[in-house]
């Protein structure tokens, strides 16, 4: 059994008593993980049930009330306590009075784990708030040590940080060369394919593509069916335009004019994009709060493989014409590993000097295709204001010290 990185947090989370919510986009491996706590359960000999939605027979019986649930599975006697598995909360019709109703009169006897997928279905139907009697996860698609995992690579997933820190400069920049190539070589076919499970698995570039095409297109019509988009061909332009935007300030007037729709009909379909776990929002960072939250964000790709397939572009990095906007988007999804996207923002003056990142208020980075075209003296301004956040260059495949700055390899990040 491969772990994710999410296991062992949920793992740890099952010996209380809140409700624990799995959401992420549809094919990251929700249910899988599901089934894995189940069977955990089952080996230690507790007493467990696994209830699938996608059964109309259950699905019907829990909207007519939550307590139908005991004509499904028995009550637990007094004292003691079942963990009931569910899978795709979000196709009951009220699934917030249904998980809130259990928690408030049978939380000592049940134990509520539950996946959904597109947290923007969820949050509709979620009417209450379920603060205080839930916890919840976000299961992305894979991370590149998870990539290494699923390829058997272990040896070489453990070379890798498992959290963000200075000190990750120094062991990566000794790897030995042998073991560098390796990672190199396998994080282009990360950052070319995307971490969808089914695609990592797949075995030649012709499979990954067809299940690559198979998988966004089925997500985005559920998405665009489930969140009621009347018309999909503008949310199909929109999506493609900030593809090959990636990086740049996203202007919704701009937006709303090349497609022909209105600035309100730009928002829902940002919205529903976001909520399908697709695409990451990140503001501009300011140590004047208020101002941030007036300037225009920029966003970022969760998938190089959703990414690259909306662009039609599945050439490695040294060939690309995009090279800086995919580098950028690739660097996004490394950081997001070590940390929630409101911790990762970009700088940004009034002459549009701009620094690409700044992750958890500490640490600057830009991105470079070539890292010899930095300038350090170009974020003199940003050092005044913030002399206590390093800036740093990222580039794709190499660790350089130099005596202004240092370049971080983007697969080591």
């Amino acid at each position: 059994m491969i772990n994710r990185r999410l296991y062992n947090p949920i793992s740890d989370a099952m010996a209380n008593d809140l409700i624990l919510v799995i959401v992420g986009a549809r094919q990251t491996g929700k249910t899988t993980m599901l089934r894995q706590l189940y069977k955990d359960c089952l080996q230690h000999g507790e007493t467990t049930h696994f209830i699938n939605l996608e059964r109309l027979e259950y699905v019907a019986l829990l909207n007519r009330a939550p307590e139908k649930i005991f004509s499904i599975l028995p009550l637990p006697p007094e004292g003691e306590r079942a963990t009931v598995f569910i899978d795709e909360i979000q196709y009951l019709e009220n699934p917030s009075n249904f998980l809130k109703l259990l928690f408030d009169e049978y939380r000592n006897r049940l134990k509520l784990v539950v996946t959904g997928s597109s947290a923007f279905y969820i949050d509709q139907k979620f009417t209450d708030s379920l603060a205080g009697r839930k916890r919840l996860f976000h299961l992305p698609t894979l991370s590149f040590s998870e990539f290494l995992l699923f390829k058997q690579r272990d040896e070489l997933a453990n070379l890798l940080p498992t959290r963000f820190s200075p000190d990750n400069f120094r062991s990566m920049s000794q790897l030995p060369l042998m073991q560098r190539d390796e990672l190199v070589r396998f994080f282009n076919e990360f950052s070319r394919f995307g971490g969808y499970p089914a695609v990592v698995l797949a075995t030649d570039e012709a499979e990954k593509l067809l299940i690559l095409e198979d998988l966004i297109n089925s997500s985005v019509k559920k998405d665009i069916l489930e969140s009621r988009i009347r018309h999909p061909e503008p949310y199909f332009m929109m999506i493609k335009m900030l593809a090959s935007q990636v990086g740049s300030l996203m202007n919704r007037n701009e937006l709303s004019k090349s497609i022909g729709v209105s600035v309100q009909a730009i928002d829902n379909y940002l919205y529903v994009l976001q909520k399908s776990f697709h695409a990451v929002m990140i503001k501009p960072f300011h140590t004047n709060v208020r101002k941030e939250l007036t300037k225009m964000p920029k966003l970022y790709f969760a998938d190089m493989g959703m990414r690259n397939y909306i662009v039609g572009d599945f050439r490695d990095f040294s060939l690309r014409s995009d090279r800086g906007a995919f580098l950028e988007n690739l660097c996004f999804r490394q950081l997001s590993n070590y940390t929630a996207s409101d911790d990762i923002s970009f700088w940004r003056t009034q002459d549009k000097t701009e620094l690409d990142f700044v992750v958890m208020g500490q640490y600057g980075f830009e991105v470079k295709a070539n890292p010899e075209t930095f300038s350090p003296s170009t974020y003199t301004g940003f050092r005044k204001r913030n002399p206590s956040i390093t800036v740093d260059v990222i580039t794709f495949d190499s660790f350089a010290e130099k005596p202004t700055h240092r370049i971080w390899g983007a697969f080591g990040l």
